[in-house]
């Protein structure tokens, strides 16, 4: 249930800064990358209404510019399996089994958008700002992390 939980908590953040159609690829890339960022920031396991704002400055600081996102994510489901293990768990639990199959299809799916992060070695490139029409294949983590992070400061 928490997956869900955190799950309809990335789409209502998404929806209500309305930056992407809800029916694109690149909004389940958001809501994806945010329900994750939730998720796997709630060491207690107790999401609750009542705490979501309260959370929002862990989640900006989690999915700002520059943040090893990725690789928390990696560490944080490495911690997951491993307090599992030490309960004693034989199976998956369903929450858990979600949040990877979300990460799996971050990870593997690539979507054709705009350079957000143009190299900052290549000094003919003058101006530091994004050239839109200048596209690239982006993992979707890659792309969904700034749209998430966007829409919980337009919340």
């Amino acid at each position: 249930m928490a997956w869900l939980y955190a799950e309809y908590i990335a789409d209502e953040l998404l929806r209500t800064g309305r930056l992407i159609p809800a029916s694109s690829l690149e909004f389940r890339a958001g809501r994806d990358t945010l329900a994750l960022t939730i998720y796997l920031s709630d060491a207690a396991g107790e999401l609750s209404g009542i705490r979501v704002v309260s959370q929002l400055d862990e989640w900006l600081s989690l999915t700002a510019y520059g943040h090893p996102w990725r690789d928390w994510v990696r560490t944080r489901f490495l911690q997951l399996g491993e307090e599992a293990r030490e309960r004693g768990d034989r199976g998956e639990d369903a929450d858990l089994e979600l949040a990877r199959a979300a990460w799996r299809w971050l990870e593997r799916t690539e979507l054709f958008a705009t350079d957000l992060d143009p190299d900052p070695h290549d000094h003919q490139a003058a101006p530091l700002v994004p050239d839109e029409d200048e596209r690239v294949w982006t993992p979707a983590w890659q792309l969904g992390l700034p749209l998430g992070h966007l829409a919980m400061h337009l919340f």
